[in-house]
């Protein structure tokens, strides 16, 4: 993901990705902006979620586990999720993978605010919940890319379909395993 961001610095409006989204670029002002936005935070949302799950860090470091847990929340529901979903109405693939990414984006934004405000209510077991499925569907930025590499290698659809299935494949998965997760963790 790193090697991925990179490519987007110095900002460029033609970089990657862009090159196929020129008429998003030139015709709709803020779509660089939110695209860059998202892009940038996914970055630290993927870094602060993967330490958040330590149970040695939340044993040893409390403060730092709430430190790096509140950057999460705050980057998910200001910059991550808005700015996703605003690329989101504008995805590759047509109505399905539109619906796909909006929704994706609402449900993030839920899950991660829910995540908060359960924490604030001190019901940790219900915190942990939500922000697992928050995390999930951080996941999806890896996941999508993923299941990319695999499909192409595979089956070599053509580009609007490989968009159409990966929208849904970059998340749903993650979403259903750690429902199933959840569930086994309810049953001890």
């Amino acid at each position: 993901m790193i090697r991925i961001t990179c490519q987007y610095i110095p900002f460029k409006n033609d970089a990657a990705f862009l090159q196929i989204k020129q008429t998003e670029v030139l015709n709709i002002p803020l779509y660089i902006l939110f695209f860059y936005i998202h892009v940038y935070s996914a970055i630290f949302v993927l870094f602060a979620g993967f330490t958040q799950f330590s149970s040695r860090l939340l044993q040893k470091q409390p403060v730092i586990h709430r430190n790096i847990g509140k950057l999460y929340v705050f980057i998910v529901l200001f910059l991550s999720a808005p700015s996703g979903f605003f690329i989101g109405v504008f995805a590759n693939g047509g109505f399905y993978s539109k619906i796909s990414f909006v929704t994706l984006s609402l449900l993030w934004f839920y899950f991660t605010l829910k995540g908060f405000l359960t924490i604030r209510n001190k019901n940790i077991q219900l915190h942990k919940k939500f922000m697992l499925r928050s995390f999930a569907l951080t996941f999806s930025a890896i996941t999508l890319r993923f299941w990319k590499v695999i499909l192409v290698y595979l089956f070599h659809p053509s580009p609007m379909d490989l968009y159409q299935i990966i929208a849904w494949l970059g998340w749903i998965p993650n979403l259903l395993i750690i429902e199933f997760y959840i569930y086994q963790q309810s049953k001890k």
